[in-house]
């Protein structure tokens, strides 16, 4: 098992790149799934999540694949997908939650769907009732049975209606708007994701022939059309990704340039930098972050999109550990998103975790030590967290880190930071 070692201390400058979205790409996968023919995708992350999806969409018939010397363009075509191959088995979405947002597609596409009950990071229930109530609004019959979720669209296909999410979902929303792009007549989907990744989903749709509207507000109404197209698409830049090199820069006092960082979509993030005293300027390339001599104190609660993004709540945490004063971090949308918390803390945080808010007192001090990554976003604030650290420190599970940011270490060596992955550690 891999693991990351930094030596602490360095102050990052220079300029750095922002990849396509994770959470942008893996749906836009699915979604080529409703294709009639291939689809080429462009600026695709080299994540495992995205490569888990590829063998998930293979395992269904799809053939993918990605021209020589271009890793990020992936051409995935869904012409081989059998009737008796329509199902996302447990090894493929036990790691990987993402993976039963080819439900909506199967179901529309090819008239139904077994898929497993989803895993992904352990950061808290994230039930799929919303899906599953949202696909039956449409017309198909549902059952759970041993761990998987059988979906069955009637004879002559989903149809129109009218839904209202009980409560904001992204998966939820993205599968409800595949599912209602080929099923007959109008669909009217209300407390709606507006999240920027499910906006990429609506241009996609929109581009393959569907007719999506209002993505990016709490109502999106479909008109089903009888056949999509395949087509090509670039996903757009991360803005979680930028988020969490905002941090990097910050907290090491850093000048760099986030080039192609979407600024547009990172107003909430931006907000508590610069309140916090972090210096962000808009340039023709991308977002400028440079970090001040002291950091203030910031108060945080996540929230569905335009709010503060729950996905960088553990990044935004580190900040804070360093600002003159205390800071409090709310979570509301996860259950059990501060495991990051006793990690943070043996580096030196002074972290108390009381329900769903954090009180943070700073400045701290950090002290490299060994601390294990316990999901995704943890695993990125504890990789930030060593920058800042004096002497050595090592972060465990690294996989999780592999998940959401390709070849991290790598790209923020030529920013300064003294940093190297080591293959075979234990633990």
């Amino acid at each position: 098992m891999d693991k990351i070692v930094i030596e602490g201390g360095a102050r990052l400058e220079g300029d750095i790149e922002v990849l396509g979205a994770k959470n942008a790409a893996l749906p836009i996968q699915c979604a080529a799934l409703l294709g009639d023919g291939a689809s080429t995708l462009h600026h695709v992350p080299q994540l495992t999540d995205v490569h888990t999806m590829n063998r998930l969409l293979e395992g269904l018939g799809c053939t993918t694949a990605s021209p020589e010397g271009q890793p990020r363009t992936v051409r995935i075509d869904p012409r081989g997908v059998a009737e008796g191959a329509l199902e996302a088995p447990y090894e493929r979405v036990k790691t990987m939650r993402a993976s039963v947002t080819v439900m909506g597609p199967l179901v529309a596409r090819y008239g139904r769907a077994r898929v497993s009950l989803p895993g992904g990071c352990a950061i808290g229930a994230r039930p799929i009732d919303q899906h599953l109530k949202g696909l039956e609004a449409l017309g198909a019959e549902v059952t759970l049975e041993h761990g998987y979720v059988d979906v069955v669209a009637p004879r002559e296909g989903l149809r129109g209606s009218d839904f209202v999410f009980d409560k904001v979902t992204v998966g939820g929303t993205q599968n409800l708007m595949m599912a209602a792009s080929l099923a007959r007549g109008h669909s009217r989907l209300e407390n709606v994701a507006r999240e920027p990744e499910v906006q990429d989903l609506a241009v996609f749709l929109n581009k393959m022939g569907a007719k999506v509207r209002g993505a990016g507000t709490s109502v999106i109404e479909i008109d089903g059309v009888d056949t999509l197209h395949g087509i090509e698409h670039a996903i757009l830049p991360d803005r979680i990704e930028a988020g969490t090199f905002l941090v990097a820069a910050a907290i090491t006092g850093g000048d760099v340039l986030l080039k192609n960082a979407p600024v547009d979509h990172m107003h909430a993030v931006i907000a508590k930098a610069q309140e916090a005293g972090v210096e962000c300027t808009v340039e023709r390339e991308g977002l400028r972050v440079v970090g001040p001599d002291r950091l203030g104190p910031i108060d945080v609660t996540t929230r569905p999109h335009p709010g503060f993004p729950t996905d960088m709540q553990a990044q935004i945490m580190v900040l804070a550990t360093q600002a003159d004063g205390q800071s409090l971090i709310t979570e509301t949308i996860f259950e059990n998103r501060f495991m990051h918390v006793p990690e943070l803390n043996r580096l030196g945080a002074d972290i108390v975790v009381n329900g769903n808010a954090a009180v943070v007192r700073g400045k701290s001090a950090f002290s490299g030590t060994t601390v294990m990554a316990t999901d995704l976003r943890a695993s990125a604030s504890l990789v930030i967290a060593g920058l800042i650290a004096e002497g050595r420190t090592e972060v465990r599970r690294i996989y999780h880190v592999d998940r959401g940011y390709e070849a991290l270490e790598a790209r923020l060596r030529p920013l300064g930071a003294r940093i190297e992955r080591y293959h075979g550690a234990r633990g």
